[in-house]
């Protein structure tokens, strides 16, 4: 997986801010029973939830390096018809296909 410049950039210019926020991920990952699958899927139900296209794509890539079908990711998206509505589950699920390549 490809990391973004920009958080490429940040680490050069600022490691020790860089190396706080990835340790409060692992922490938080650390603090629960979920698996590394299941947390990745959670992580793309949020980036999607919060509307955010650049990190949905990233946790599309992360989900599948987890171990997620495509199916599953695709599923992830389509669940948010009833929280989100229906245009935002058709954004999220263009997000997912995006990566996807379908």
């Amino acid at each position: 997986m490809s990391i973004p410049k920009s958080y490429q950039r940040m680490k050069e210019s600022h490691p020790d801010l860089v190396a706080a926020y990835e340790g409060l991920a692992a922490q938080c990952a650390a603090a629960g029973p979920l698996t590394g699958k299941q947390l990745a899927l959670c992580k793309l139900a949020i980036s999607l939830g919060a509307g955010l296209e650049g990190a949905a794509h990233s946790h599309v890539r992360k989900a599948l390096e987890a171990g997620a079908t495509p199916e599953e990711v695709l599923h992830v998206a389509t669940i948010t018809a009833p929280t989100l509505g229906f245009p935002t589950m058709m954004r999220c699920r263009g997000w997912v296909r995006d990566v996807l390549d379908l």
